[in-house]
């Protein structure tokens, strides 16, 4: 038998004026404060139009940037590398640019010499001090930090491929350069469990000098002056420029600037200016002409160059490092194997053809993409 029903009774029925008015008013209330709350919302997306734009970086992509190693090695990663490895690996990545000795070449400033064992001892570099002549300074003579040493080969380094290092190779090329500067010994160890140490016998460490006024806000500057508001000199002139051959090294720097706005490149197809910005008039605007649709399975020769940082050394038509492009096939033009040749080159690097810097070896470069760079140079760079 089923259990009789219980009747429902409305809450409002049979309720006083009152009482039914006093629900009514809390109902009302709360949909008032709802429909400010959403005003309000809607009123704050409005003010700030940034709000829809983008997304929260996720903890892989924030990790991927956050390499940065600080001066208590705050961020350096567990690790090790023998003065042998980092041997190695500088032959291979790093001598064609920084010597075999860190005496560097004609470009790069030497990154050892200048220190002594009385240096490493005082914690000062002798040769900084005013009234010495050495010629001139070198990396291991200013930096104060090992920990400035690891993060900047492990961000920077190699040149034409930065950030490929991996950590032991880190470890072992900074073994290396301390090595070379008789900060350790050749059968030396670099790991995150005795660079503590190793920052105890850096010559420099104690070459840093703390400015107050540099670091306080409320600190007193170190000079005094009134801006000058009468007799003011009228004529300008053209203090920096960049030098002849660098400066269509990297293309026409017009051509690599938005068409809208105040920013403007010069038009580096042409000789510099005579006199400041603005005295003459400015140059027509550079059409760039659509680039041609691709071939199907056709390489990037120009897209290859960029990634693999080939030109950082190499110009078009200009020296930087290393030879134009064009200066290349100047050199070889009319050599039977001449694509095999350069092919061959770009892969294993070399020395010794346009001066005493030498060419990386590039053995990340598949064949196929080494051959397409020999067959752009070889039919004419442009």
């Amino acid at each position: 038998m089923n259990p009789p029903r219980r009747a429902t009774r409305d809450p409002l029925k049979g309720a006083t004026p009152a009482a039914r008015q006093s629900r009514f008013r809390g109902v009302s209330r709360f949909c008032f404060g709802v429909l400010t709350l959403t005003l309000s919302q809607l009123a704050l997306a409005q003010s700030q139009p940034w709000h829809e734009v983008g997304r929260e970086a996720t903890p892989a992509e924030i990790k991927a940037w956050d390499i940065d190693v600080r001066p208590d090695f705050k961020g350096l990663p567990k690790g090790e590398g023998s003065v042998a490895l980092g041997e190695k690996v500088w032959e291979a990545q790093c001598a064609s640019c920084h010597g075999s000795f860190g005496e560097s070449n004609e470009v790069f400033t030497p990154i050892v010499g200048g220190t002594t064992k009385a240096d490493i001892e005082r914690g000062r570099v002798k040769n900084l001090e005013p009234g010495n002549t050495f010629p001139q300074r070198t990396t291991l003579m200013k930096v104060a930090t090992v920990s400035t040493l690891w993060d900047y080969i492990n961000r920077a380094m190699p040149w034409n491929a930065p950030k490929t290092l991996k950590t032991e190779e880190v470890y072992g090329v900074l073994a290396y350069i301390l090595h070379l500067g008789d900060i350790v010994p050749a059968d030396f160890t670099l790991s995150d469990q005795n660079i503590a140490e190793v920052q105890k016998r850096m010559p420099n460490r104690n070459g840093m000098v703390f400015h107050e006024p540099l670091w306080k806000a409320s600190g007193k500057g170190d000079a005094k002056n009134v801006a000058c508001m009468k007799d003011c000199p009228t004529e300008a002139q053209v203090r920096s420029s960049l030098p002849d051959f660098a400066r269509d090294a990297h293309g026409n720097i017009q051509e690599q600037n938005r068409v809208v706005g105040p920013v403007r490149g010069a038009d580096t197809t042409k000789p510099p200016p005579k006199g400041p910005v603005g005295s003459v008039p400015p140059p027509a605007p550079v059409v760039v002409a659509a680039a041609p649709a691709a071939t199907p399975g056709a390489v990037d020769v120009k897209a290859l160059l960029t990634a693999n940082g080939c030109t950082a050394c190499h110009g078009i038509s200009n020296k930087i490092v290393g030879p134009g492009f064009t200066e290349i096939l100047a050199k070889h033009k009319g050599k039977a194997d001449l694509e095999t040749y350069l092919a061959g080159k770009i892969k294993s690097g070399g020395g010794g053809v346009y001066g005493a810097v030498p060419m990386p070896p590039q053995p990340q470069l598949k064949d196929a993409e080494a051959l397409a760079i020999a067959r752009w140079i070889a039919g004419g760079p442009r």
